[in-house]
């Protein structure tokens, strides 16, 4: 079903397609435990344009494509013409011609929708100030593996700034009917477009989205609780600002004690702790945490093999 689409929005996927994504990725990594091969993407070469540094984004979908057979070019702004201000849209038809695939991690989600429209070839968005959906998908392969499969009707809660990350798992969880809440400062909620439209995918699955400041109330009974950074990359001058306005937004065992008993703790990595996780909670659930981030791989080959592949 996602043969040749671009990946933008967790939003512009189908039920069907999150799951195909999540049951190609098992897949995918028992192959890959098991030593063989899967070169589902055998002679198929992936761009890979960062105007954000990562280091799981770069290393997983690198090793991704090489796992399924084909190659991956790192490239910066120094090595674009963008840079030096050729037009996103001459950019995305020249890289179309070389190219099986492109994959952008950068600040405006605007610069991957223009190079979505005029690239010929799938465009995967690997971050943008708004979304964050392989992060997501990576997520709730995680989390089936912790929780069993069938994810309806657990609770997520967030604890920390409506960022990318808020708004993405507003979009997995809604696709999957789970029940989100939210508990962020006054003043840093979520996009409200995306809410909106997050809610509306929620009452088709049977799932909810809830924002509010009390991260206790957003924490009772939750099955996962989930934070990120209070200061995201491109954010680094309000990082101190943010540390006063954040202080209480933190996963610590206090926190920990109003969720279910058997609660997960998930965090997208990097984490400063001692911030918007403690120590101790990050090391209790650093067997989950560490997981999460090897599933990027997993879950970023499926999302490329379904969308390149023959």
């Amino acid at each position: 079903m996602l043969k040749g689409k671009d990946l933008l929005s967790i939003h512009d996927l189908s039920v069907d397609e999150v799951y195909e994504i999540l049951d190609l990725a098992k897949v995918l990594k028992t192959k890959q435990k098991e030593g063989i091969e899967h070169h589902l993407l055998k002679g198929k070469t992936l761009g890979m344009i960062f105007q954000k540094s990562s280091t799981r984004t770069r290393v997983s979908f690198e090793t991704g494509m090489y796992q399924l057979g084909g190659t991956a070019l790192f490239l910066s702004d120094r090595d674009l013409q963008i840079g030096r201000g050729e037009p996103i849209k001459d950019t995305a038809r020249v890289l179309s011609r070389y190219l099986d695939g492109i994959m952008i991690r950068t600040f405006a989600h605007s610069d991957v929708e223009e190079f979505a429209k005029y690239a010929d070839v799938p465009v995967i968005n690997a971050l943008t100030d708004l979304l964050h959906p392989c992060q997501v998908l990576t997520d709730l392969l995680t989390a089936q593996e912790h929780k069993g499969k069938n994810l309806k009707g657990l609770k997520l809660a967030y604890i920390g700034d409506g960022n990318n990350m808020t708004h993405s798992l507003m979009y997995g969880c809604a696709k999957v009917g789970m029940h989100f809440t939210a508990a962020v400062p006054k003043g840093y909620e979520p996009d409200a477009t995306v809410t909106k439209l997050a809610t509306e995918d929620a009452a088709k699955t049977g799932g909810s989205i809830q924002v509010m400041q009390d991260i206790y109330e957003a924490a009772k009974d939750a099955d996962i609780l989930y934070t990120d950074v209070w200061a995201s990359m491109g954010q680094e001058a309000e990082r101190e600002e943010r540390k006063k306005i954040f202080k209480d937004y933190q996963i610590n065992k206090e926190l920990l004690a109003v969720a279910d008993k058997k609660a997960i703790v998930m965090h997208c990595l990097p984490a400063h702790r001692g911030e918007e996780i403690t120590e101790d909670v990050m090391e209790q659930n650093a067997a989950v945490i560490f997981d999460e981030a090897e599933n990027r791989l997993h879950t970023q080959k499926a999302i490329m093999a379904l969308t390149m592949g023959n």
